[in-house]
């Protein structure tokens, strides 16, 4: 989970600090927070001094309206079960566990359907951005089902919440709440009718206000970027995503490895971001499977299964893909249910063709 306008703020009018985006790159391991409790759901949450404090800030630094600011934080309602949602993220969870809530068969066959309902614009988000189609749609379909399930809370609470009832990460989700009003003013739309996900994220592709604000694309030349109901834009901006983000077209993402080291601990501790060379990981005792330019960057990932440990080698693309949710866990997830996407797809094709010619 992973994943974003009114003119009633301002008289004037584009993820995250940039490397942050992805939404889902929100979540943490569970810590303890400071939950609302059910009177502070009923308070007037723009009577609250910290909230004050930021609605003069909007106005300083961005003029915004601060009476039409504090009439719509008396609309806000603070809410447990946002925080009771992001000390809990899915990608706690062992990689046995989280890899079947999204690599599923009906997820599979979902994701051929959009692609062939959709060849033509990721075709064309390929050759625009090099970002090979089943990459985006497996990011829509782990994110939003292929945009049935774009969320359900509202973002201002959302971001509310986060931003003033959720200490470890208020700094983050203030600067967010910050960013969605930018963007709703930008956008022209009434910030408490916009839903997303419990940590603020929008649209199919359930971008943050700040991923929407930096990436999102008007993909069709409609003049407008709608990520909630226009899925070219969705594809477009996922693809743009990538592409600042440095995706790499035509290099291999993940290779499944080999490891002969009782030592092979201290390369997994280092982390997903690539840091050694092909050449120096296999010295180290991790070989790749496949052959890969012994002079590339790779990094050993180790996941947990049922009957133990498997290890791949996540090189330079892999990271890109946890740039949209700060988790090996999303991005193996991508990467499976993209594979087995895409494998579905053709073998559906060849069978097509195949029945084609024994009818000619």
């Amino acid at each position: 989970m992973p994943s974003p306008h009114i003119f009633l703020f301002h008289t004037t009018p584009i993820r995250i600090k940039l490397a942050c985006a992805a939404l889902c790159c929100l979540l943490t391991l569970p810590v303890m927070a400071a939950t609302p409790t059910e009177d502070e759901q009923g308070q007037d949450v723009a009577a609250r001094a910290d909230v004050q404090k930021f609605i003069g800030e909007m106005v300083e630094k961005h003029d915004f309206d601060a009476d039409k600011l504090t009439k719509l934080f008396k609309q806000v309602e603070l809410r447990e079960k946002i925080v009771d949602a992001i000390t809990r993220p899915a990608e706690s969870k062992s990689w046995h566990q989280y890899r079947p809530i999204f690599v599923t068969k009906t997820r599979i066959n979902e994701g051929v359907t959009f692609w062939n309902e959709n060849r033509e614009t990721l075709e064309r988000a390929e050759k625009e951005y090099g970002v090979p189609p089943e990459i985006i749609v497996a990011i829509i379909g782990v994110e939003t089902r292929y945009g049935r399930h774009k969320g359900s809370y509202r973002v201002m609470d959302s971001l509310s919440t986060l931003a003033f009832q959720y200490p470890k990460r208020s700094k983050f989700f203030r600067s967010e709440l910050e960013q969605y009003l930018l963007l709703t003013r930008e956008e022209n739309i009434e910030p408490l009718t916009i839903k997303g996900s419990y940590a603020g994220a929008m649209g199919k592709p359930q971008f943050i206000s700040s991923s929407y604000r930096h990436y999102a694309i008007d993909f069709d030349g409609d003049g407008k970027r709608d990520l909630w109901n226009n899925t070219v834009d969705a594809i477009g901006s996922v693809a743009n995503y990538f592409k600042r983000h440095k995706w790499q077209p035509g290099n291999p993402i993940v290779v499944p490895a080999v490891v002969g080291s009782n030592h092979i601990q201290v390369l997994v501790k280092k982390g997903y971001k690539p840091h050694s060379t092909i050449a120096e990981l296999r010295k180290r005792g991790a070989t790749a499977k496949s052959k890969l330019d012994l002079n590339a960057m790779g990094a050993l990932l180790e996941l947990k299964t049922l009957a133990g440990r498997e290890h791949w080698i996540a090189l330079d693309n892999f990271y890109v893909i946890t740039r949209y949710n700060h988790s090996p866990l999303y991005a193996m997830a991508v990467y499976q249910l993209g594979q087995a996407i895409m494998s579905k797809r053709a073998a559906e094709s060849a069978k097509t063709d195949s029945g084609k010619n024994i009818n000619g």
